[in-house]
């Protein structure tokens, strides 16, 4: 039975990751002769993509900008084989109390995110499509700390970037009514897939019926997480039991039908996502260059209907 390492998009577990889990506990995977382990990063070690690129992983999970980046800088021989999210789970948040009521009042204002190269074109883009000035906003490095509203009701930044609208904006002791979250993908941002399930070139070229089972088995346990959703929170609720229930519970219930595209598919990924995500990244200098993204995924390992 071929033992595979599947790495998760964060560094712990969250609903986002459900299918996965469920497909494990039902002894999907197993049925179809694969022993799955489930893992997380080592930050220290670098991210999914880093992990995959050096042998240490089967699969992972993760965002398709650093796929493109890493095949554009790099040529690392990486590729995404299903979707994971059909639109995108990034937000601007902020407090009522701020006085900010939409994306160009960010304009003289500290924004707190990751300045990543994609970040910062990210914040750009989203001010300047409201009619906003790009340049006044005042950059709060976050790293890969996610504030909630609580830590802007504190005083650390008037509003963050990042967070997603189906997890971290979920957190604190805010109430909700006292809250403003815009998804990106509603205020401006291009389309794209938040999250790609992907492997190496080597292993599809390798060992083709391992990786078509093994994403057979997952696209129904993310059917059957977002279909039978209070037996998967009782599920998560065992792998990531330092988070309340009705977080989790209201995660589950949100992130469930970003899942399936517009015909209710798992997994297929949207060239027209694709080529203008990378079009845009590429133009605003957060790729090296937008010519191989044709090649960066592929949805001919998926089982569906002709």
């Amino acid at each position: 039975m071929p033992h595979i390492r599947v790495m998760l998009d964060y560094f712990h577990p969250w609903p986002n990751s459900a299918g996965l889990y469920v497909a494990r506990a039902r002894r999907w995977y197993e049925e179809a002769g694969l022993d799955v382990e489930l893992v997380v990063q080592d930050p220290g070690r670098g991210d999914t993509l880093e992990y995959l690129a050096r042998g240490e992983v089967d699969f992972g999970i993760f965002p398709p900008n650093r796929l493109l980046a890493r095949r554009a800088a790099l040529g690392q021989p990486l590729i995404a084989v299903a979707a994971v999210n059909h639109r995108a789970l990034e937000a601007i948040q902020t407090t009522a109390s701020t006085g900010i009521t939409r994306p160009r009042d960010l304009a003289g204002r500290r924004l707190a995110y990751n300045p990543t190269p994609r970040g910062r074109a990210m914040v750009r883009h989203l001010v300047a499509a409201d009619g906003g000035d790009p340049d006044a906003v005042i950059t709060v490095d976050a790293g890969t700390r996610e504030l909630t509203v609580d830590d802007i009701e504190t005083g650390e930044a008037d509003a963050t970037f990042g967070t997603y609208w189906s997890w971290d904006a979920l957190r604190g002791d805010l109430p909700e009514e006292h809250r403003l979250t815009w998804p990106v993908d509603e205020v401006g941002a291009p389309r794209y897939h938040s999250y790609l399930l992907g492997t190496s070139e080597e292993l599809p070229a390798r060992r083709p019926s391992v990786v078509r089972e093994f994403l057979a088995v997952t696209a129904r346990g993310y059917t059957a997480a977002a279909q039978e959703q209070d037996d998967t929170l009782q599920l998560l609720e065992g792998v990531i039991p330092y988070f309340p229930r009705p977080l989790i519970a209201r995660s589950l219930a949100l992130v469930a039908p970003t899942w399936t595209d517009t015909e209710g598919r798992w997994g297929v990924i949207d060239e027209n996502r694709m080529g203008p995500y990378a079009h845009w990244l590429a133009e605003n200098g957060a790729i090296a260059h937008d010519r191989d993204w044709a090649k960066s995924f592929t949805n001919t390992l998926l089982d569906m209907p002709a």
